[in-house]
């Protein structure tokens, strides 16, 4: 047991939090004891910052990743690199209280600030729709936010039942192919979110068989497949439309059901690829985009 972990205790004692209460591991499988909350945290993930700021901690906030752009205040705070190129002495100099890294940020780098003695909480969760909750609780408990976790949570979960309410009327279950950024043919498969998130959204994801998260489909396969529609992740309208253009006038799939009845639609990259509390504005999206007839009063 570290340095950290023992003060952690003494300070749950100390402020009168019961101790078999805070025992909490990560997924990595460390233990982790939740103290006081901490006042100078580090985010090594766009979706943990917007999460942080959600809770209403971003006064707490004192480091973040080059990509953290939402909201708009996170690209005022101190940077301490990237996802997979976080900076060990910028993290160091910023003396944190609490480190929060989700998947994608390299463990050696984790492993060196945990021998340093800080207290790193790795998420590596989140396959479908409802770990977003989880992930939210999680955070909720290592900062101390229980409270706002759970409003956040109970607010995130009424629009999620609002939405599989309006989608009890669907009367098909469309086929899609979803374009991953800038990729074409990289897709998602059954171990993605995204894979749950079509599901939830009342559609069938064509590479919902494929046992990983993220994989390339050649053109034999989408035309095999024949997607009623295809949904393309851009950071905006204007590479969405170079994307859907490309998909429009491929020769090889002229015949393909989306390209005929030329429903290849627009999907912001920014909310669907960030497993935080606007994943629920991508699911609305996606599920008006696949059953527009049963959101009319949202246009």
């Amino acid at each position: 047991m570290n340095l950290f972990a023992l003060l952690s205790i003494a300070g749950c004692l100390l402020a009168g939090y019961p101790l078999q209460d805070q025992i909490i591991r990560d997924d990595l499988g460390r233990s982790f004891f939740p103290g006081p909350p901490p006042q100078r945290i580090v985010s090594l993930a766009p979706n943990i910052t917007e999460i942080l700021y959600s809770l209403g901690l971003g006064e707490k906030i004192v480091g973040v990743t080059r990509y953290c752009d939402f909201p708009p205040q996170a690209k005022e705070k101190e940077k301490i690199g990237g996802l997979i190129d976080p900076s060990l002495e910028k993290i160091q100099s910023l003396r944190p209280e609490l480190i929060i890294a989700f998947r994608g940020n390299p463990l050696r780098v984790l492993n060196k600030l945990v021998r340093l003695g800080f207290p790193v909480f790795v998420l590596d969760s989140g396959k479908s729709l409802e770990d977003l909750f989880l992930t939210i609780e999680r955070i909720g408990r290592i900062t101390r936010a229980e409270k706002e976790a759970a409003f956040l949570i109970e607010v995130l979960k009424e629009r999620y039942v609002s939405i599989r309410r309006a989608l009890e009327a669907a009367a098909s279950t469309p086929k899609v192919f979803i374009s991953l950024p800038g990729q074409r043919f990289w897709t998602c498969g059954k171990e993605s979110y995204l894979n749950d998130l079509i599901a939830n959204a009342g559609g069938i994801n064509i590479a919902c068989h494929m046992p990983r998260e993220w994989l390339h489909l050649n053109q034999e396969q989408i035309i095999q497949e024949n997607p009623e529609v295809i949904v393309v992740l851009a950071s905006g309208h204007k590479d969405f439309a170079r994307a859907r253009e490309w998909f429009l006038k491929h020769p090889h799939l002229r015949n393909v059901r989306a390209i005929q009845e030329k429903r290849v639609c627009f999907l912001e990259e920014n909310i669907a690829s960030r497993f935080g509390p606007r994943l629920l504005d991508a699911y609305f999206e996606l599920a008006r985009l696949l059953h527009p007839e049963l959101f009319l009063e949202e246009e």
